[in-house]
């Protein structure tokens, strides 16, 4: 008995009049309900075999671990006065770091993210915006971590003006001054490292890190971090200290394994990015 093929069988069955494949030809709107039931099936399909590999692209992704290793201070204590003699009007005490441990602060300086020619661009428009807030004459938290393509906003909560602005290559702005009770709202389109600062109070600064994709972490106070869902290939583990600049580590992720790469954090004595940390910066910005 010959077989046919899959199209002529559609054909014969759907034909709307006699034929030699078709010897009962269906009415028309038999012929219809049998149509979109074909194209359910023939849709349902594609969808699963969809489902079927991206699951498969899933399971077979790894996680990146490391820890981040940092024995001294490397930040410079802040000497600034906790109430400024040149202020005028409302006085406004100066905030004070949370965190007492010296080594824990200076991991949570750190930032951790990867790059590679496989990884998908960041979709920041998806990303949950996040908050600056100016409050006790400082920025809170100084230091955030954002996909490109993400927003942030600036609200005041300080009863006081603040002016902040950057003057960073990778995205410069001035948001002019405002009181309190009022924010504003800043675009992130390009990877790179952004300080921000204040017009009127020069203590006043904070770092944005904008990643150029998904995977990025910061480390807990013990320097533990994860990067979970790589799939297999090679690329770079970049960290970056606020103080110390970036280092970089290429890693093989392999399927099944779970990959590590560890960071010994330099000490410097001048607490400042070297120029080679300072040329890594310029080309963060130009990708």
């Amino acid at each position: 008995m010959a077989v046919r093929a899959p199209e002529v069988v559609f054909s014969a069955v759907f034909s709307p009049s006699y034929t030699a494949d078709c010897p009962f030809p269906l009415a028309a709107g038999v012929r219809m309900t049998m149509l979109r039931i074909f194209r359910l099936i023939r849709w349902e399909g594609v969808f699963l075999l969809a489902t079927l590999v991206t699951f498969a692209a899933a399971a077979s992704a790894e996680n990146i671990n490391g820890t981040i290793l940092i024995k001294k201070r490397l930040t410079r204590k802040n000497v600034t006065a906790d109430v400024s003699i040149y202020q005028r009007g409302t006085q406004v005490k100066l905030g004070k770091d949370m965190e007492q441990d010296p080594i824990a602060y200076e991991r949570s300086r750190v930032v951790i993210y990867l790059e590679g020619p496989g990884l998908p661009a960041a979709d920041g428009a998806n990303h949950t915006p996040i908050q600056i807030e100016q409050v006790d004459r400082r920025f809170s938290p100084d230091l955030a971590v954002i996909p490109a393509g993400s927003t942030v906003s600036f609200p005041n909560m300080d009863p006081i003006f603040h002016n902040i602005f950057s003057l960073s290559r990778v995205k410069s702005f001035d948001l002019g001054s405002y009181d309190k009770g009022e924010t504003r709202t800043v675009l992130f389109p390009k990877p790179g490292i952004v300080d921000i600062y204040c017009h009127l109070h020069p203590n006043m600064s904070a770092t944005i890190v904008v990643t150029p994709n998904r995977w990025y972490a910061q480390p807990d106070r013990t320097g533990l971090y994860r990067l979970p869902d790589v799939s297999p290939g090679q690329y770079t583990v970049v960290a970056w200290h606020k103080s110390a600049g970036f280092f970089r580590k290429s890693i093989v992720v392999e399927a099944g394994h779970d990959s590590t790469a560890d960071f010994f954090i330099p000490i410097q004595d001048d607490a400042k990015p070297d120029s080679a940390a300072k040329v890594e910066a310029r080309n963060l910005e130009s990708r």
